[in-house]
């Protein structure tokens, strides 16, 4: 006996089943299993309209997500690479924004804990805080306040 195939909508539910997708990644995954690319795009917009398939909601669970351990930058790659639309990410930018100092003094802080003794390890820092994806003027904030308290223990 054959077995058969799952329908585009099958795949569609037990991928959303287990994450929320952006559509633009659950197309991806669709894509080599679509006939027709009007069968996707109506499969996409029927289970937007049930809301099943939502970009904000993707956006609002990874910045939830990714907010304690990554800067801003990296959040709107990320987000980016998940084809979210650009009114979306700038609509979550400013509560990254007010909330990003904080965040990476907790990063510093359970990565190094230490105010850097020369320019090799303020470097070294810099760097790693860079790869989070915090801007500049908030590593340097970051620096500024731990070396302004004693072992950096505001910061």
């Amino acid at each position: 006996m054959k077995k058969t195939e799952p329908t585009l909508r099958v795949r569609a539910m037990k991928h959303l089943a287990r994450r929320e997708y952006s559509r633009a990644e659950l197309r991806a995954k669709l894509l080599p299993h679509a006939q027709l690319d009007e069968d996707l795009d109506a499969l996409l917009d029927e289970l937007a309209a049930r809301n099943w398939l939502s970009d904000a909601r993707v956006t609002e669970l990874l910045v939830k997500q990714r907010r304690s351990r990554y800067g801003t930058q990296r959040i709107a790659h990320e987000l980016r690479q998940k084809g979210i639309a650009e009114n979306l990410i700038d609509e979550a930018l400013p509560q990254l924004k007010e909330t990003e100092l904080e965040s990476a003094c907790e990063v510093w802080q359970k990565k190094f804990g230490v105010i850097p003794e020369d320019n090799k390890a303020k470097a070294k820092q810099m760097r790693f805080l860079q790869s989070r994806g915090f801007s500049t003027g908030v590593i340097f904030k970051v620096l500024q306040l731990a070396g302004s308290t004693e072992l950096g223990e505001d910061c």
